[in-house]
């Protein structure tokens, strides 16, 4: 018997099961069909790849090495000293998967007290919305629904030449699980990925060598603030080599023989473990039957329209498998705002007001347009700088690189962009979402009374630096 639905989400992320859960808050009967187990076993992980081997994993893992880090090296300017410190890696490991489980948890509860079934297995779309799932007992079962939801996510991008096999070239999983610190980490990559995983490692002691194949330095970021980024990573030991293309990956007598040319000559490097982190792409294997007239764009991903539709009747698609940044934020906020279209209300994204945040030390963000692509598009700005230094709180803290960059239309002031590199500026680029979402100004900005002490003044002090009228800096 076919079991019915209001709505069907396919993908227990953080775009689907929060769209679930926001759907069953809207009075529907829903479901969500996941095919991740945990970790050693074949229990349910709710979370998608965002909880299990992405965003939660990654971040536990720098903040363990970060206080290793800050042990060896920064302690004892604060009148800290310690002698022969070390770490267990398999403590920082179970100590990551405890975290991880802990949220895995805490979505399967969260289900349950949205009365959303949950079905743990293999999922694939046919025509008038009919779900097909294989579950990961060995049965199968069928549902129906009014409205589907695709939200299968991604998976890591692949090189012929570089296959990954868990143990020498590896995945972002599987940089999440070493047993113990390489003393030499390669990475193919210098995007979100490989910078934070190789300053994992290379905090705990890892020689760690970046090879990425552009020219220049995180080209998708604000070239002022990628400046100052690759200078912080220079200092601590981050050897990033821009415009290498990799060729060739031979793994042999316990080691890994990279090949690249850099422009000029072929060179060839070795380490004991490779990352692989050249992109994802959407995990739609296995998804869709012939007959569902869903379409995937020449790139692979879902085709969607600018509200989530894939054009049939019904049936949405969501985060890393449609168009858009792969975020973990944006999936959730489309999800959100398909159950509240579904449900009749103006659900609402704004990609133009979506952060990204790389959180390495220093923490990249940024929310808006660089100022290259302000440039490009031929509108009059003004921008404003201040940097951290300046800052008694960063001082303080002895956490002083890194600045602050508001970009704001020159006739209008509205604010175009807002651009950070520094300590904790995940939570300071906030300030630029909420502003630009509310049409402000750099004006509104500067106007705010910010609390002292506190690293919020740098946006102050750039708000202000918009009109040349910054206080703790000449300009």
């Amino acid at each position: 018997m076919t079991e019915q639905f209001d709505l069907i989400v396919i993908g227990g992320g953080p775009g689907g099961y929060v769209g679930a859960i926001r759907a069953a808050q809207l009075g529907m009967k829903v479901a969500c069909v996941d095919a991740f187990t945990a970790k050693g076993g074949d229990k349910p992980a709710l979370g998608g790849t965002c909880l299990n081997v992405g965003c939660i994993p990654s971040k536990a893992l720098l903040d363990s090495s970060r206080q290793f880090h800050n042990l060896n090296h920064l302690f004892a300017e604060h009148g800290i000293t310690t002698k022969d410190p070390e770490i267990d890696i398999g403590t920082m490991i179970a100590r990551k998967d405890k975290i991880v489980a802990q949220f895995n948890g805490g979505v399967a509860q969260l289900f349950k007290a949205n009365k959303v079934t949950s079905y743990h297995g293999f999922a694939t779309l046919h025509a008038d919305r009919v779900v097909k799932v294989k579950l990961h007992d060995g049965s199968e079962t069928e549902l129906k629904a009014v409205n589907v939801i695709l939200a299968a996510g991604s998976i890591p991008v692949e090189l012929p030449f570089a296959k990954f096999d868990g143990d020498y070239v590896l995945d972002n999983a599987g940089v999440l699980d070493l047993d113990a610190v390489p003393k030499r980490l390669g990475i193919i990559g210098a995007g979100v990925i490989g910078l934070e995983m190789g300053s994992v490692w290379k905090r705990l002691g890892s020689e760690v060598t970046i090879l990425e194949a552009l020219p220049d330095f995180l080209a998708a970021a604000d070239a002022d603030v990628a400046k100052v980024a690759a200078r912080e990573f220079k200092k601590q030991g981050l050897d990033i080599r821009l415009g290498c293309k990799v060729s060739a990956v031979e793994v042999k007598r316990k080691a890994v023989r990279v090949t690249y040319n850099d422009g000029k000559d072929d060179q060839t490097v070795v380490f004991d473990k490779l990352l692989v982190s050249v992109g994802r792409r959407a995990a739609v294997k296995g998804l869709l039957a012939d007959d569902t007239g869903v379409k995937l764009t020449e790139r692979g991903f879902i085709e969607v329209d600018e509200h989530c539709h894939t054009g049939v009747e019904g049936v949405w698609a969501i985060g890393d498998c449609v168009r858009g940044p792969m975020l973990a934020h944006k999936a959730s906020e489309e999800g959100i705002a398909v159950a509240e279209r579904i449900a009749g209300l103006p659900g609402h994204v704004d990609f133009n007001t979506v952060p990204w945040v790389i959180y390495t030390e220093p923490e990249i963000a940024w929310v808006g347009q660089t100022e290259r692509e302000v440039k490009d598009a031929g509108i009059p700005y003004n921008v404003g700088t201040f940097p951290f230094a300046a800052i008694g709180r960063a001082v303080a803290m002895g956490e002083t690189a890194g600045m602050v960059k508001v970009i704001a239309h020159a006739e209008t002031d509205r604010i175009l962009g807002m651009h950070l590199v520094g300590v904790n500026v995940s939570e300071l680029v906030h300030e630029g979402v909420v502003a630009m979402e509310f049409k402000g100004s750099a004006e509104d900005l500067a106007r705010i009374c910010h609390a002292h002490p506190t690293l919020s003044e740098a946006v102050h002090e750039a708000a202000l630096a918009v009109d040349k009228r910054a206080i703790h800096k000449a300009n």
